[in-house]
C-alpha cells in the first residue's frame, strides 16, 4: 500500500511541477496596415502577458499610446482620431489554448490555437488564432499572427484617408516568458 501512495504522490507532483505562472512586462505586438497607397506599421514593445500553465489561460495587456510609429503624426492620429486612446487606453485579450496540447516542461514546438475574446476600442470580439508555444531549456515564447478589420471595433477612419488604411490589419504579437 505505501508503495502505490509514494506512486499516486510521486505523479501528483510531478504533474504540478510546471503548473506555474509565466510572465512578461515586455511583449511586443506590431500591427501592419498595406495598402497601395501606404504601409503602416506600428510597434508596442512594452506589452503585459501572463500565462497559467496549469489550465492553458492567458491574459495580453497592451497600452495603446505605447505603439510606436516611424512618423510622429502618424501616431498622433491613431491615438487621437482613431483609437482615441484618452477614452480607451488598453487593449486586452483573454483566453486559452482551445486546440493542441503544451507539454510545458519539455522542449519542443508545439503548434496550438487559441481562442477567447479581444477588446479593442471598448468593444470585445470573440476571435480565434493559430499560435507557436516554444519551449528550449526551460525558456518559453509564444508566437501568433492574426487579422482584425477596423471596423468590427468601431474604429472610424474619415473618407479623406480611407484608401490608405487597410480593410484588414495583420497584428502579429510575441513574448518570451519568465516564472512568475
Amino acid at each position: 500500500m505505501k508503495k502505490y501512495s509514494f506512486i499516486l504522490l510521486a505523479l501528483f507532483i510531478s504533474t504540478g511541477a510546471f503548473a506555474q505562472k509565466l510572465y512578461t512586462k515586455a511583449g511586443n505586438i506590431k500591427f501592419v496596415s498595406d495598402t497601395p497607397i501606404e504601409t503602416i506599421e506600428a510597434i508596442n514593445s512594452r506589452v503585459a502577458c501572463v500565462v497559467a500553465t496549469e489550465d492553458n489561460t492567458m491574459q495580453w495587456s497592451a497600452l495603446i499610446k505605447s505603439f510606436e510609429f516611424e512618423k510622429a503624426l502618424m501616431q498622433e492620429h491613431f491615438n487621437e482620431n482613431y483609437m482615441e486612446s484618452n477614452k480607451y487606453p488598453k487593449a486586452i485579450f483573454s483566453g486559452e489554448i482551445s486546440e493542441g496540447t503544451v507539454e510545458w516542461g519539455t522542449d519542443g514546438k508545439y503548434e496550438v490555437k487559441v481562442a477567447g475574446t479581444l477588446e479593442i476600442h471598448g468593444v470585445t470580439q470573440d476571435v480565434e488564432v493559430p499560435a507557436l508555444v516554444m519551449v528550449q531549456d526551460g525558456m518559453i515564447s509564444t508566437t501568433a499572427t492574426f487579422v482584425i478589420k477596423p471596423e468590427d471595433y468601431e474604429i472610424k477612419i474619415p473618407k479623406v484617408v480611407r484608401d490608405n488604411i487597410a480593410k484588414e490589419v495583420t497584428i502579429s504579437v510575441q513574448a518570451k516568458l519568465e516564472s512568475l
